[in-house]
């Protein structure tokens, strides 16, 4: 239909109102952001002819979004989470300020109070039969190119079945299974010992594959593993790594793949590495250097202390 009313003076009084922008008190900021993210709703529903069938659709499946606590995978799905980093990126780049190790998304399903281990740590608890044995180690850097003693080393991954602990449907992980943080030690060295992720989907009928679907896209994330590394006089750094080899590396419905955060798996199956390692067999192995960067003008300047979660 050609029936445009954004533009109306009466409509754009009403944004005024609706915002507050008409009224002092409440908060100048959240004020602003209402105003454009209505005002571009209104002009969405305007030039789309939304209709009010579709409107109240929408409706219901943010109920449902919410519902089931989905917020947090729906915003990488729909490319939210990539921007925010690429726009970290261009700050960075304006400042610049060079990402060696490049940053990428967080993910819904970080838990605080992991265990705290020095230089080495056991993440899983040998419980899952499919798992395939991983050793996984770097440095940690610091802006002036010199190893971190002491830099904390934040690593969670999920299950071979895409189950994470503190969020597996089935209860059968014991809290803080693949999940651990490592303090780096004299030589700023972490090393941990694992099992090979696997990838996973969204929950199956969940209103995130709804739209997924509804948009022609798969609801898929290749094998990765998340971290966040901190340390002293340093920005804090969240990131991941996927696994090397799997199909969905480039075709990552979050959109976290980067370059610089795909390393080399390597099987090993020689007596001297498996005995180096106090195995029993075969295993796969990845080494990850990881390098910080400076604080800015003493301020970790992308830190979002809102992110911070309770252990569950």
């Amino acid at each position: 239909m050609s029936v445009k009313i954004f533009d109306k003076p009466e409509i754009q009084d009403f944004l005024m109102v609706l915002s507050g922008l008409d009224k002092p008190g409440g908060n100048p900021r959240m004020k602003q952001i209402v105003h454009r993210i209505m005002s571009d709703l209104f002009k969405a529903i305007d030039d789309l002819d939304i209709t009010p069938d579709e409107y109240w659709t929408g409706i219901a499946w943010l109920n449902e979004l919410g519902a089931s606590g989905q917020a947090g995978l729906i915003s990488p799905g729909l490319g939210l989470d990539h921007f925010l980093d690429e726009r970290l990126d261009a700050i960075d780049e304006e400042l610049g300020i060079k990402n060696n190790t490049p940053r990428t998304i967080e993910g819904p399903l970080y838990v605080a109070g992991a265990p705290v281990s020095e230089g080495f740590a056991r993440l899983d608890d040998g419980t899952d039969a499919n798992g395939h044995t991983l050793i996984m180690y770097g440095t940690v850097y610091g802006s002036d190119g010199k190893p971190l003693p002491g830099a904390t080393v934040e690593v969670w991954h999920c299950d071979t079945r895409g189950f994470y602990s503190h969020f597996d449907p089935t209860g059968k992980q014991a809290p803080f299974n693949m999940r651990r943080t490592i303090v780096a030690d004299a030589k700023g060295c972490y090393k941990f010992q694992s099992i090979v992720p696997h990838g996973y989907g969204v929950p199956p009928g969940s209103p995130t594959e709804q739209l997924l679907s509804a948009l022609g896209r798969h609801g898929q994330r290749p094998a990765h593993i998340h971290f966040f590394i901190g340390a002293d006089g340093h920005r804090k750094l969240t990131t991941q790594i996927n696994i090397a080899g799997d199909p969905l590396v480039n075709d990552d419905f979050a959109y976290a793949t980067r370059d610089g955060l795909v390393p080399a798996v390597t099987e090993r199956t020689d007596e001297t590495s498996i005995r180096a390692n106090n195995l029993n067999g075969p295993f796969a192995e990845i080494e990850f250097d990881v390098h910080l960067t400076a604080l800015v003008n003493g301020v970790d300047n992308q830190i979002n202390e809102l992110r911070k979660r309770a252990a569950a």
